[in-house]
């Protein structure tokens, strides 16, 4: 393995508080030092007027294998990663058949070895065939290698199951990441609920379905001592409880989609199904409270939801229509033109939400460039302007809120462990 010297970039690396012009020398697949570096090494890749970050951590994806491998397998969804600057991805459980017993995680497990791209660490479900009825062999999947717990798609109603859930949590020191909606309030819904629904004609999903979720698992949570991470928050409701409950000292993180952060349900008025998302796109008021809530902390992270389907789930009428959105590769761009550009996150702060923080939820090793760290870095043109084309992704999915759009900003190198890969 050739030693990488990345010159001249500007380095941003929230874990250590670097945001400066600087070198970083890479040696047997680790980081060595940055600073001014004067020595030779088998590759040098001159990054002027570039940025130089940790590679991106998303916590929250769906890779469709086992199970549903013409919408999405571990290879293409890892290789997907790699081309939007994610090196870790976390791969949710809720596959057929569902990541709950050791076998079916060391399965996956050794299906992302063999595809070599990003880094993947899988999640195994909170309970028995998600059933939410009875816990599945939660120290078991630990021992295994599960990097979390989720039984995403569902929440888990049991409060009594939640709690115990919880419990193990401290055990197994893994986080226990909760689908907030009550599918009782949620009933058929398929956006958001209110005027708009209303007017054109769609059942909708109201924010209580969430709020009262998330308001049971954060006092389960508080009571329980138990890690909960709630995860793609979409009302202002949710945040004020996150908030508070985190003032309170629960254990408690939580993070954000890009579309949430984004978007609006004005985007459904042409009953295009790209905009056909659990939970739904929300007001322009819950969008504010969201991009609030992740600059001053209460949402701790970013994940894209990468949710692939085949063109017939989605290429129907709207309230039929699966529910879910691909992100991998236009979340980067999506949030430097739109939080970024605006000023309405700086560089360091929307890196750490794509690094440090989401390695922290997890408790892996990752997300800094810290001498001795795993060498996962990014290298980003910060000023290359394109348009998104979902047609031309790594990625299986197509069903992507933001094909079409202008963007500015894109991953160009991604190094994983020490080696090169070209976007």
């Amino acid at each position: 393995m050739a030693d990488i010297l990345i010159k001249n970039g500007h380095v941003i690396c929230p874990d250590q508080g670097l945001d400066r012009v600087a070198d970083v020398l890479i040696k047997n697949g680790r980081i060595d030092r940055i600073g001014q570096i004067r020595e030779s090494a088998g590759e040098v890749i001159d990054a002027s007027g570039k940025i130089v970050c940790p590679g991106l951590i998303d916590m929250h994806v769906h890779l469709r294998e086992p199970g549903d491998g013409q919408e999405e397998t571990i290879a293409t969804g890892s290789a997907a990663a790699l081309a939007g600057g994610f090196t870790t991805i976390v791969a949710m459980p809720n596959t057929d058949p569902c990541v709950d017993t050791p076998v079916t995680l060391e399965y996956v497990i050794s299906r992302a070895r063999q595809a070599g791209n990003a880094n993947v660490y899988f999640a195994g479900t909170i309970t028995k065939g998600r059933k939410g009825e009875e816990l599945a062999e939660l120290a078991l999947l630990t021992r295994s290698g599960a990097a979390a717990f989720s039984d995403d798609g569902s929440w888990v109603a049991s409060g009594s199951v939640m709690s115990k859930a919880l419990k193990y949590a401290r055990i197994t020191s893994r986080p226990i990441i909760s689908h907030c909606e009550d599918p009782v309030l949620a009933g058929k819904g398929v956006m958001n609920a209110g005027a708009l629904a209303a007017k054109l004609g769609l059942p909708g999903i109201p924010r209580s379905a969430e709020e009262t979720a998330v308001a049971r698992d954060l006092l389960l949570a508080r009571e329980t001592g138990g890690r909960i991470h709630i995860t793609h928050v979409s009302t202002a409701g949710s945040v004020e409880l996150i908030r508070a409950a985190k003032a309170q000292g629960a254990n408690v993180t939580a993070d954000v989609t890009p579309h949430h952060l984004v978007l609006t349900e004005d985007c459904v008025c042409g009953y295009d199904t790209s905009f056909k998302m659990n939970p739904p796109l929300r007001s322009e008021k819950d969008v504010q409270a969201l991009r609030d809530a992740l600059k001053d902390g209460t949402i701790d992270a970013v994940a894209s939801d990468h949710a692939p389907h085949s063109l017939e789930e989605k290429e129907c009428e709207f309230d039929k229509a699966a529910f879910g959105v691909v992100g991998l590769e236009s979340t980067l761009a999506v949030l430097i033109t739109e939080l970024v550009e605006p000023e309405i996150l700086t560089w360091p702060e929307l890196i750490a939400s794509l690094s440090i923080k989401p390695a922290r939820v997890l408790g892996i090793a990752k997300g800094t460039l810290r001498p001795g760290a795993d060498a996962d870095v990014l290298i980003i043109d910060p000023t290359v302007q394109w348009t998104i084309d979902s047609s031309r992704f790594v990625s299986l999915g197509r069903n992507c809120p933001f094909n079409g759009r202008a963007v500015t900003g894109q991953a160009e190198i991604t190094i994983v462990g020490g080696i090169v890969r070209e976007v």
